[in-house]
């Protein structure tokens, strides 16, 4: 996948909008990140959830590596060359359910 069709699928997720982040690209649903993009376009930092990060560098390791944001680890770094598209669709889904509002969450569950 390249970054534009990850572009896509992310800015296709309920209120995300895409706004510069120092020399990155982010992508935010309600104000909060949850991907970045580096300038170079290779790479995408998924903001996942531990449980989703663990599998994913146990299941994948050839594609991804863990995010360090500072002192901690926030989520996976993604070299979306190598990454299966089924997988990175369901980690950009993951990270926007991880930073979106519950009103939100509540809505794509129909409920």
């Amino acid at each position: 996948m390249t970054l534009d069709e990850a572009r896509s699928v992310a800015l296709g997720l309920p209120e995300t909008a895409e706004s510069p982040h120092f020399q990155y690209t982010s992508f935010r649903v309600a104000g909060k990140i949850f991907l970045t993009a580096p300038p170079e376009g290779t790479h995408l930092h998924c903001f996942v959830d531990e449980p989703t990060r663990e599998l994913a560098l146990a299941a994948v390791p050839e594609c991804c590596e863990a995010l360090w944001w500072g002192e901690r680890v926030a989520g996976l770094r993604v070299a979306l060359s190598d990454a299966p598209d089924q997988e990175l669709r369901h980690w950009i889904h993951s990270a926007w359910r991880h930073k979106a509002p519950k009103r939100l969450l509540k809505q794509a569950q129909g409920g």
